[in-house]
């Protein structure tokens, strides 16, 4: 009797993983689907969203039935990348019309989502889930949007697990090597408020802020350089 109670529980343990895997696969695919209907140009088509949320709700739904381990890295990191994308789009579109994320009190802070079996707010996403279990990735800031154009462009496509490497090294690139990202005059280099914020993701190990940038850019930046900032825009990312 012990056996088959024993044998029973492997084979709902079993059939339990199967079907998580399949939900995982299955959130992937649709969110693949999702990015590449409702983005364009790195904005979103919050409008068509408002008049018709069912793909948005349906995803996000799947996504919450959902738990990712850390212990597969590639498979958490880009599960929270796409739930932080997606939460941002559905605090939006919940919002919506707005011109800006910064319109809504708490959008980042306050307001929790529920997805991968929990609720949890932007900030505790990014920076409990990715950034706290993962501090010397800094190329989240990279693939992490936030709704306003100051932010790295949003992709058509969902980050996968096998190709999540070659997808932040993308996206670190494209950004790092736009000029009206990074701003370059003379001796002087304006970096986006991004790199006040998160000072300290940017200069782990010795490193500078513009050593960091150097690493990905095609023309270096003069190590001497003298740095600054400018204003984020938070001004909606929406297709218009």
């Amino acid at each position: 009797m012990k056996n088959r109670t024993t044998l029973t529980a492997l084979i709902l343990m079993l059939l339990f993983q199967f079907s998580m895997a399949q939900n995982v696969a299955d959130f992937f695919s649709k969110a693949d689907t999702f990015f590449n209907t409702y983005v364009k140009n790195g904005r979103v088509d919050y409008k068509s969203l408002k008049e018709n949320p069912t793909s948005l709700n349906e995803l996000v739904d799947l996504a919450n039935g959902i738990a990712v381990s850390e212990s597969d890295k590639a498979t958490y990191q880009a599960f929270w990348i796409n739930g932080y994308n997606l939460s941002v789009i559905k605090g939006i579109v919940a919002n919506y019309p707005i011109k800006s994320p910064l319109d809504k009190a708490g959008f980042f802070d306050k307001t929790k989502y529920d997805i991968g079996g929990k609720s949890i707010t932007l900030n505790d996403i990014e920076n409990k889930l990715l950034r706290g279990n993962f501090p010397k990735e800094a190329r989240f800031h990279f693939v992490l949007v936030c709704a306003g154009l100051g932010c790295p462009p949003i992709i058509n496509n969902a980050y996968l697990p096998n190709t999540l490497e070659s997808q932040l090294q993308k996206q670190t690139k494209i950004a790092l090597n736009n000029p009206s990202f990074i701003k370059i005059k003379g001796k002087k280099v304006q970096l986006s408020q991004l790199f006040e914020w998160y000072k300290g993701d940017f200069t782990q190990d010795g490193k500078s802020e513009i050593d960091y940038v150097n690493q990905y850019r095609n023309e270096k930046i003069d190590s001497g350089a003298k740095v600054s900032y400018y204003a984020y825009d938070w001004t909606l990312n929406e297709i218009k």
